[in-house]
């Protein structure tokens, strides 16, 4: 259910920007990352961080791209989302507590040296993923980019996800056959 209410806004995006245009899109996009926040807040009773700073960096960001009717305000937020989640995770790990880590752990048994990996390459994923996005921006039309925002970053980050899961499910601990 989680998973459905984080796709309803960029779902909300897509349809308004192919029916009307990028700044109803953008309008819509604010309005529904707004109710998302509280349906995600009554039924779960809880908001994460990451939630609050994408609806932050979607206010101002789409709001800016409304009053200035200018499309790369809010191409530039999807860039700077992706760094922040590469930057939050590189602190975290060098503060030595990995978000990677405390998500999954419970669920997980890995080495150190496993879960550091994983995090530098999540580090490195938001990173490119926020670069590729900065540079589409300015070099594609505006059609061809949002196909990007929705379809292109989804499915680069579903494929880095079972990559992932692939990676760590390579070195857990071997049960013992035995037991």
């Amino acid at each position: 259910m989680k998973q459905l209410l984080d796709f309803i806004p960029l779902i909300v995006f897509f349809a308004l920007y192919k029916y009307a245009d990028i700044y109803t899109a953008t309008g819509a996009l604010i309005a529904a990352t707004a109710l998302q926040i509280v349906v995600t807040y009554v039924i779960y009773k809880k908001c994460e961080k990451m939630q609050l700073i994408t609806f932050a960096l979607v206010t101002v960001f789409g709001g800016m791209t409304i009053a200035f009717h200018n499309p790369d305000f809010i191409k530039w937020k999807v860039s700077l989302i992706n760094w922040i989640f590469a930057l939050g995770l590189m602190v975290s790990h060098l503060m030595g507590k990995s978000l990677i880590k405390g998500m999954l752990g419970k669920e997980l048994t890995l080495p150190d040296s496993i879960w550091t990996r994983v995090t530098w390459a999540w580090v490195g994923f938001f990173t490119l993923s926020g670069i590729v996005n900065i540079i589409l921006a300015y070099r594609v039309s505006l059609d061809v980019w949002v196909n990007f925002k929705v379809f292109g970053l989804f499915i680069a980050t579903l494929v880095f996800t079972v990559l992932t899961v692939l990676y760590m499910y390579k070195h857990l601990p071997k049960k013992d056959p035995e037991a």
